[in-house]
């Protein structure tokens, strides 16, 4: 089995599971709603990314990027993240497409988590149910599935 610590690029999905509402402390997104639901980030990291992943799963930590306002929010956990090892960046928007056209994931906040990219709505998606992974990893049977025990780093 491949540990974390092997994987230094690729892109990756954070499900996270909002136990309540959230609000961020974003000018640009102070008035969107964050209901209690099931989010999945989609990022990407061309280096370093168990430093990435390890930073994404602490709850202090400084405010920089989108994502960070949900993942330091205590109601929130990081249920499950997938890996696609050593994917190239530009993979991380057709993976998000993907999410969205096959779960019938929604876009919460146009322009959230995606500053860099002029393709995609945003990189953060949401579902009121838990979306099933199974058709997903096998279109990707190199995808390393992660399910922290809790928000301890690897």
């Amino acid at each position: 089995m491949q540990k974390i610590t092997d994987i230094s690029s690729g892109i990756y999905v954070l499900e996270i599971y909002a136990s309540s509402s959230v609000k961020v402390a974003i000018k640009k997104f102070s008035e969107v709603h964050f209901p209690k639901v099931y989010y999945y980030y989609v990022g990407s990291a061309q280096k370093n990314l168990v430093h990435r992943i390890n930073r994404h799963l602490k709850l202090n930590k400084k405010l920089h990027w989108h994502i960070d306002h949900i993942t330091s929010n205590v109601n929130n956990n990081i249920k499950s993240i997938l890996i696609f090892k050593d994917y190239p960046r530009n993979f991380e928007c057709k993976l998000t497409g993907e999410l969205q056209n096959q779960f019938s994931l929604i876009h919460i906040a146009k322009g959230f988590g995606n500053s860099d990219c002029n393709i995609c709505d945003s990189h953060l998606l949401y579902s009121k149910k838990r979306i099933d992974y199974n058709h997903l990893l096998s279109l990707y049977q190199s995808t390393v599935r992660l399910i922290p025990s809790s928000r301890e780093t690897f």
